[in-house]
């Protein structure tokens, strides 16, 4: 393995992935407007406030991947929500992400990018990197 690359490596995937959260969350609030994205946690049967926790994490979360604060911690507390996607909304539509509702491999292989972030670490140009 070259050493000397995995930290840029680690960085093209920690702000790849701090932008796709970014653009998730401003979905839920510029397109879905924060309303529809609550009726449609609630069409799920999940309380109110978790739409506005997913925006808050999605936006929040991308926002500090992007710049690389705490990034460990924060792909670490972002699995859940992209599990939660996969038991509540993709699973029941089969693996593939084109099927209609979207199937779970791609929620999946996001998930699996957060775990690789987590062991790679923040990489270089990172502001706070806490855990590396």
């Amino acid at each position: 393995m070259d050493m000397q690359m995995a930290g840029y490596g680690a960085l093209l995937l920690r702000v790849s992935l701090g932008v796709m959260f970014l653009a998730h969350g401003l979905k839920k609030v510029a397109e879905f407007p924060p309303a529809g994205t609550l009726r449609y946690f609630q069409s799920l049967g999940l309380p109110s406030f978790v739409a506005y926790l997913s925006i808050a994490a999605e936006i929040g979360g991308g926002l500090l991947l992007v710049l690389g604060v705490a990034t460990r911690l924060v792909a670490l507390l972002e699995i859940p929500l992209i599990a939660g996607t996969i038991a509540l909304v993709h699973g029941k539509n089969g693996w593939l992400f084109a099927n209609p509702g979207g199937g779970w491999e791609y929620p999946a292989f996001w998930c699996v990018t957060l775990a690789v972030l987590i062991l790679l670490g923040s990489g270089p140009y990172a502001l706070l990197p806490l855990f590396g």
